[in-house]
C-alpha cells in the first residue's frame, strides 16, 4: 500500500482485520445498496449545481440514480433492491435538488467556487504514505476564508452527538490539513463544513453546520492516521470482536470463511 484515505482509517478503528480484508485482500464483498446508489447520486447533482447553476433537465437526479442502481446490480446479480424504498428515494431525492443551492447561497451569501470534488494525494510527514482523498467543494469567501465542505445524505438529519463524533469529524479536520498543504495555505484560513442532504426531512432539508478543526484536534487525527500507519506496515491487523455487530448491524464478514 503506498496511500491510506480517511475511509480505511475509519474502518481501520473499527476493526483492523476487517480493514485487512477490505483493503489488504481485496475481498469487499460490499458491493453496494439503495442508500449508496442515493448518495453517489446526489453527490454528482451537487457537483453539477454548484459548478453550472442549474440542471439540464429536471430527472437529472432521476436517471443518476437508475444508472448507480444498474451498476451496483451488475456487481452483484443477486442483489434484490427494495422497491418501495426505491421509490420513495427517487421521489424524494428529485424533491430535495431545488433546495441545495439557496442553502449554499443563504449560509456562505457570496462565494467564489475553488475546486469540486478535488482529488487529495498528499505526503503524510516522515511516512512513505499519501493521504488520499476527494474533497467535495471548496469555496472563498470575501473576507478570505477558505471553506471545505463535504456532502452527507441521511434520512432526517444528524444528532448533536452524531455531529461531535470525533471519527466523524476527523474527516474534515484530516481534508483541511491535507488540502491547506497541497495548496500552502495557512490552516487558520481554511473552515471545515458538513452539508446534510435529508431525504426524509420536511424543513430544513439541506443544513450546513461548522466542525472545528483546530491545531490540537488536527495533532490527535494525524496521531491516529500515523498509529494506524505504522500497525498496516506491521501487518497487526487484530480483530475486533465488539465489532461484530456494531451500529448499523451485523459485520458482513461475520461467521464466513473469511472472519470465522
Amino acid at each position: 500500500m503506498t496511500h491510506i484515505s480517511y475511509s480505511e482509517l475509519k474502518e481501520w478503528t473499527v476493526c483492523p482485520w476487517k480493514h485487512k480484508l477490505n483493503y489488504i485482500d481485496r475481498i469487499n464483498e460490499f458491493k453496494g445498496n439503495e442508500h449508496t446508489a442515493f448518495g453517489t447520486s446526489m453527490h454528482t447533482v451537487c457537483e453539477h449545481l454548484v459548478s453550472d447553476g442549474k440542471l439540464e433537465s429536471t430527472d437529472f437526479f432521476d436517471k443518476e440514480f437508475v444508472k448507480n442502481l444498474s451498476t451496483i446490480k451488475e456487481k452483484d446479480p443477486n442483489i434484490v433492491f427494495k422497491k418501495d424504498l426505491v421509490e420513495q428515494m427517487r421521489v424524494q431525492g428529485v424533491a430535495l435538488i431545488k433546495h441545495v443551492l439557496p442553502a449554499l447561497r443563504s449560509y456562505f451569501r457570496k462565494f467564489e467556487l475553488i475546486s469540486i470534488e478535488e482529488k487529495l494525494y498528499t505526503p503524510i510527514a516522515d511516512q512513505e504514505f499519501n493521504f488520499k482523498g476527494f474533497v467535495d467543494l471548496v469555496v472563498k469567501t470575501s473576507d478570505g476564508k477558505y471553506h471545505v465542505v463535504d456532502w452527507k445524505t441521511c434520512s432526517w438529519g444528524w444528532d448533536s452527538r452524531k455531529k461531535n463524533d470525533k471519527m466523524i469529524t476527523y474527516q474534515l479536520t484530516l481534508y483541511k490539513h491535507f488540502w491547506s498543504k497541497k495548496h500552502n495555505v495557512d490552516p487558520k484560513d481554511v473552515i471545515t463544513h458538513f452539508a446534510l442532504l435529508k431525504r426524509t426531512a420536511k424543513h430544513h432539508q439541506v443544513e450546513l453546520f461548522k466542525v472545528t478543526s483546530g491545531q490540537k484536534k488536527t495533532q490527535n487525527a494525524l496521531k491516529l492516521l500515523n498509529k494506524a500507519i505504522y500497525n498496516i506496515q506491521k501487518a497487526n491487523f487484530i480483530k475486533n470482536k465488539l465489532a461484530c455487530y456494531g451500529r448499523y448491524g451485523t459485520c458482513e464478514y461475520y461467521k464466513t470463511t473469511h472472519c470465522p
